[in-house]
């Protein structure tokens, strides 16, 4: 077993797996390449077995039975790099020979094949984990003082903690990166392994991962920068398609839906899907997802935005619709990120609202199993103003309790409570 690393620095998905781990006999980490799965994997396992290693993967697809002898726990890291190993999982699972317990890491989700329906899918034998870039608070070690559990249990208390994070730290960390080894790099530095990361999903991730060749990188890379700009935003895919021409050839309908789909497989396009409530009288809401990569660092990269463009209010190379800023977009999906994380340690769901008129938007809404809902707004302000809550205050008059709580998340320095209610509270106090 290798030695714990100190340099390793906790994750909230820690907690999920110590919780998990052990009684669920395998469970499968999921996430794009770099953001830490293997780090956190392997402080809980006797043996690895390291799948993009060509012997180790050689080895694997003579013998599919192979890796998973070996002294339990089993990490089986880039599992999907030897597909029929899913299988060898859940049978083994079944029989319990070997007996497991089974740690899987994958940085793609590869096509569904064969005569197996259910190839892929491990339903009652593997359990999925999410896992994404670092939150605020880990990567820089924050105290949160306010805790997303404890507002979807919707107690309601009073909320205090203080954040000393200006407009410029949070800027910074859009661009710094939520990938342990990016994020630890010097400008330029990053600015180049950022660069690399993109080259690499476009020139190696699609083949190596999905058997997929790009006929046209230079349009992937159009499109993927045209997915940038509308992040936070539900631009249509057309407006998406039609920004990625820039004067030049444009990417067939086909060809951008298959892009979505292989960057969702590859974990980098991270959609947030719109809320269709199933047990109240909310109607006309739009399933129209908002459009969020992985990391925003990767988004502020591909416009090529830096610190000083992005507080100066530029708006980046590509116009596309938007409400407010550049910014503010890209700071609302580094809170989006944070809230999904802890919205999983939660067992729960987020989804955004948005009717079909548009009158109504909230950013983010926190569903747990007994449908009890959390409403979240985003906003890159130190304050917050009466019209800022609106479209708050008319769900809570809509659904009533079913509204646990309603919060804005903001750039400011304190956590409150406004007299209507409704939570302030800055992304550097927000936890689990």
């Amino acid at each position: 077993m290798l030695a714990r690393m100190s340099a390793y620095r906790p994750r909230v998905i820690d907690a999920e797996l110590d919780e998990l781990f052990g009684p669920l006999p395998a469970i499968a980490i999921e996430g794009a390449k770099g953001v830490g799965k293997t780090a956190t994997a392997e402080r809980r396992v006797a043996t690895i077995v390291r799948l993009d290693d060509p012997p180790q993967q050689e080895l694997a697809r003579a013998d599919v039975q192979l890796p998973l002898r070996g002294d339990p726990p089993v990490l089986l890291d880039e599992w999907q790099r030897v597909p029929p190993l899913w299988d060898a999982v859940r049978r083994a699972v079944d029989d319990r020979d070997p007996p497991g317990p089974f740690l899987l890491t994958g940085s793609a989700v590869p096509p569904s094949g064969g005569s197996d329906p259910e190839r892929h899918s491990g339903a009652g034998r593997i359990d999925a984990l999410r896992m994404r870039p670092m939150t605020l608070i880990e990567r820089l070690d924050l105290a949160p003082t306010v805790s997303l559990r404890d507002l979807l249990g919707g107690a309601r208390t009073e909320l205090t903690g203080s954040s000393s994070l200006t407009l410029t730290e949070y800027t910074e960390e859009i661009l710094s990166s939520g990938f342990p080894g990016i994020r630890a790099l010097p400008g330029r530095a990053r600015r180049v392994r950022l660069d690399g990361y993109i080259t690499r999903i476009i020139d190696r991730d699609f083949p190596n991962e999905l058997g997929e060749k790009v006929r046209q990188p230079d349009l992937l890379r159009r499109w993927m920068r045209a997915y940038a700009a509308a992040t936070a935003t539900t631009t249509t895919m057309d407006k998406i398609r039609d920004a990625a021409t820039a004067g030049q050839s444009t990417p067939a309908k086909t060809t951008a839906l298959a892009y979505r789909t292989a960057l969702e497989r590859l974990f980098i396009v991270d959609p947030l899907d719109g809320w269709l409530p199933t047990n109240n009288h909310l109607k006309r809401l739009t399933q129209a997802p908002k459009h969020h990569l992985v990391d925003p660092a990767l988004a502020a990269h591909l416009l090529g935005m830096t610190a000083d463009k992005l507080l100066t209010g530029d708006g980046g190379p590509l116009a596309l619709p938007r409400d407010g800023t550049l910014l503010g977009s890209l700071f609302e999906s580094l809170a989006a990120l944070s809230v999904r994380v802890f919205a999983q340690a939660a067992d729960a769901t987020v989804r955004h609202l948005r009717t079909q008129e548009g009158r109504q938007e909230i950013d983010m809404i926190v569903e747990d199993a007994s449908g009890g809902v959390l409403a979240l707004e985003v906003k890159l302000s130190a304050t917050v103003e009466d019209r800022d809550v609106r479209h708050l205050s008319w769900l809570r008059a809509q659904l009533g309790e079913q509204v646990r709580d309603a919060a804005i998340i903001t750039t400011g320095p304190q956590a409150y409570r406004r007299s209507d209610g409704i939570a302030v509270i800055p992304l550097a106090l927000l936890g689990p």
